[in-house]
């Protein structure tokens, strides 16, 4: 059982991030991308975080060789933006240029685009996740992706053994039901038994 749990994770994990709002192909022009947004929700930071937890992984997934950076802050106030560079010019390599690490301390702010780059801002506070989604998307020109023939297979096998994990996890239930019925019938059992014969003595 547990066994089954766990391939069921594993597929589930794998669908997710492979399909799905989010799962798009960037074009060549985009070098990088960094989000900026608080730890918390409220201030309007829920939907950036959502778009980070949902959506960034399944760019991330398609687009390996494109940095992702995520700066959090502990300013609730704070602006919560998008930055997205694109290469300028056909023979510009701003990939090249070092490009901060990911903080969850507010230490890796956008930096300044390089050489041969351009940035396009998103403001995303107090917007929903879908929404910045669909301005990303517009404002990249990044092709979606749709759940290949593979994928939607996969899913009908995943949702196969789901339906068949909660029958035998609730014919499992049952059992232990009975055993828990039985043992504490027969501890009652005992228990008069005793009693009976305490009376009798």
């Amino acid at each position: 059982m547990v066994g089954v749990i766990r391939r069921l994770n594993v597929v589930r994990e794998l669908l997710n991030i492979r399909a799905g709002p989010g799962a798009a192909l960037l074009p060549k022009e985009v070098t990088k991308v960094h989000m900026q947004f608080a730890h918390r929700l409220e201030g309007g930071h829920m939907g950036p975080r959502k778009f980070w937890r949902e959506n960034l992984p399944k760019l991330k997934y398609w687009n390996p060789a494109v940095p992702m950076v995520i700066n959090r802050t502990t300013d609730q106030k704070g602006p919560a933006v998008m930055t997205i560079y694109f290469r300028d010019g056909k023979d510009a390599n701003p990939s090249s240029t070092p490009f901060p690490t990911s903080s969850a301390e507010g230490s890796s702010p956008a930096p300044k685009p390089a050489q041969g780059e351009r940035i396009v801002t998103i403001d995303m506070k107090n917007r929903n996740s879908s929404v910045i989604l669909q301005e990303f998307l517009a404002k990249t020109g990044a092709v979606t992706l749709e759940p290949t023939a593979k994928d939607q297979e996969e899913f009908r096998e995943f949702e196969d053994l789901h339906r068949r994990s909660e029958i035998d996890r609730e014919r499992i239930k049952k059992l232990n039901d009975a055993k828990k019925r039985e043992k504490a019938m027969l501890a009652k059992a005992m228990s008069d038994a005793q009693s009976i014969k305490a009376a009798s003595a």
